[in-house]
């Protein structure tokens, strides 16, 4: 496999790149990424069904014995895991005098709040109605019917990972001031990886669009490991739902593995401009033998894998916080 991308995977995954191009030589992709193709796969995305599920953040975040607590949409909620260790969600304010139930305990699966002794055990009581959640062993979410305005689906769009057996996953959250299609309008930009952040992108080329009659982008890419050494792949982006986008490793090192971005909606700020929460679930696979290992230290390897997400991030929101700006202030070119 070359440092450009494709090919059949060698036997070790480390590649020398040919020769070093420095950030203000290497080709201009501006040309290439057309504002109007961008905002055909975003229209596209937003048509697409969600059945008005969120990521609320990572499965693990919802412990046994502790209640969650999340605002989404502008909906105070709260999570907990009942004695089976199923999730269950509702309204964030106690039905008695409005506590918050996030600073409650639970106890054998009952939610208690914290005020007075109030128990609810995940059914209707007094005007507190649960609203759908789903654990699929990485994510957690919560189905909000008014929020959503769609037909509801019986469980989230999740897309196909590698099996948690045979893999590590970590997940990432961040906060920008933006709204969940500046987010999914930064992941159907594939162009920018190697401009916006050359600490980790090189030799980036977009093989195909869909445009071009093929579902998503069709990335070649290079992850920097060291000076001249990298790992190239190549990626396909697709965006299964209006606030998710996928990137999957299609061949090279840790093929079949998934970068899902999830934008969930906050609310407003103080100043009435909207927060988004990027949700990023990273899962890693590879059929090396060493891999193995790697998993028995994924307790230490997932903060390693946030600290890099969170980087990454860093500029992407910025990227989505600007997007968000020139559209509310009507100087959005096009």
């Amino acid at each position: 496999m070359s440092a450009r991308g494709g090919g059949r995977r060698g036997r070790y995954p480390l590649r020398l790149r040919r020769g070093s191009v420095s950030w203000e030589r290497q080709k201009p992709s501006w040309r290439e990424a057309r504002p109007a193709l961008i905002a055909e796969a975003l229209t596209e995305a937003q048509a697409r069904p969600s059945g008005n599920w969120y990521v609320i953040g990572a499965s693990r975040d919802v412990r046994p014995g502790r209640p969650l607590g999340r605002t989404v949409a502008g909906v105070e909620l709260v999570v907990w895991r009942d004695e089976s260790g199923q999730l269950v969600a509702g309204p964030g304010a106690c039905p008695h005098l409005g506590a918050p139930l996030k600073d409650g305990r639970v106890h054998c699966g009952t939610l208690i709040c914290h005020w007075h002794g109030l128990a609810l055990d995940g059914g209707p009581f007094a005007g507190w109605e649960p609203v759908p959640a789903h654990d699929d062993g990485v994510l957690a979410w919560v189905r909000l019917d008014r929020a959503g305005g769609e037909s509801p689906l019986d469980r989230p769009v999740v897309p196909p990972r590698p099996e948690a057996a045979g893999s590590v996953d970590a997940v990432y959250t961040g906060f920008g001031v933006c709204e969940p299609e500046d987010v999914v309008a930064n992941r159907l930009d594939p162009w920018h990886g190697a401009w916006l952040h050359p600490y980790s992108f090189v030799d980036l080329t977009v093989l195909s669009t869909p445009a071009e009659g093929v579902e998503g982008f069709v990335v070649d890419v290079s992850f920097k490991v060291a000076g001249r050494v990298v790992v190239p792949v190549r990626a396909v982006f697709t965006a299964p739902e209006p606030r998710t986008v996928v990137m999957r490793i299609t061949e090279g090192e840790g093929r079949g593995s998934v970068v899902e971005t999830h934008a969930t909606p906050l609310g407003h700020d103080e100043r009435g401009r909207p927060r988004t929460a990027v949700v990023e679930a990273v899962v890693a696979a590879s059929d090396r033998p060493g891999f193995k290992a790697a998993r028995t230290a994924a307790p230490a390897l997932r903060p390693l894998m946030r600290a890099v997400a969170g980087r990454l991030w860093r500029d992407d929101l910025a990227y989505a916080e600007r997007r968000w700006h020139l559209r509310s202030t009507g100087r959005f070119p096009g």
